[in-house]
């Protein structure tokens, strides 16, 4: 009896029709869409930004230090009245030092190099 039941189980299932359907692309020649067509917001702005060639819109990557002096600081953009900076005193240091930056006033470093704070124009969003 139960076997007979597995069976016609199995053949029940084995004759439902199985369908597939290809993704069609919305371009004609067979491609994906362009994520600049989709995007909005900061995300276009950002596609925008690489496209231009800025590959750091938001000035999120690493800068290597200048010379730091007092007459001649390290310049780091902001959009802000302040940022937060870390300096890695030495090359082989693994500990940071972080310091909060205000506009107007240059700081100076543990090590003895100095950061000043400039302003940067808003990132254009539309």
């Amino acid at each position: 009896m139960a076997s007979s039941l597995c069976r016609r189980a199995i053949f029940q299932v084995s004759r439902r029709p199985f369908y597939m359907s290809a993704c069609q692309a919305t371009k004609g020649d067979g491609g994906f869409a362009d994520p600049l067509d989709h995007a909005t917001g900061l995300e276009k702005a950002e596609l925008l930004a690489h496209l231009a060639g800025n590959d750091d819109p938001f000035d999120t990557k690493v800068m290597k230090r200048g010379p730091g002096t007092k007459d001649k600081p390290n310049l780091v953009g902001s959009y802000f009245k302040s940022r937060l900076v870390g300096c890695v005193c030495e090359e082989d240091q693994m500990h940071i030092n972080w310091m909060w930056l205000h506009k107007g006033q240059p700081r100076r470093c543990e090590c003895g190099h100095w950061f000043k704070l400039v302003e940067r124009a808003p990132f254009p969003a539309e």
